[in-house]
């Protein structure tokens, strides 16, 4: 089986984007990445960890779960990339909020793949 045979199709591609958009109209996941986008501003590693164990947790959880999720269809290839990241510029402002506190809670939290994907995904962009 030729590579070109596993890579997915541009139709594919757009249909999983699009899948990808209907699970971002749930009521809960966009009111949690509304608050991700504006209200999570953490200046400092104390500030971050006062949010991931604080009442937010849940919308932190839910946020990051999902774009970790939707960065891992690329990293599968399961969607190309360069559809993905054209159609889901969020995940960059995402990321911009944890990346610098991403060692040290995978280290407390004892998860080193948390965000992985994720990370994977805008770094390579």
């Amino acid at each position: 089986m030729s590579i070109s045979a596993l890579m997915p199709t541009p139709y594919e591609s757009a249909q999983l984007n699009l899948r990808l958009f209907e699970l971002r109209r749930d009521p809960v996941l966009r009111e949690a990445r509304q608050w991700f986008v504006f209200d999570f501003n953490p200046e400092s590693l104390d500030e971050f960890l006062a949010v991931v164990g604080g009442e937010r947790n849940a919308w932190f959880r839910m946020v990051l779960g999902y774009w970790d999720f939707a960065a891992s269809l690329v990293t599968t290839g399961a969607i190309d990339s360069e559809s993905f990241l054209v159609a889901h510029g969020e995940i960059f402002g995402t990321f911009c909020k944890v990346h610098s506190y991403l060692n040290e809670l995978r280290s407390r939290s004892g998860e080193p793949d948390f965000c992985k994907h994720l990370e994977a995904v805008v770094l390579a962009a």
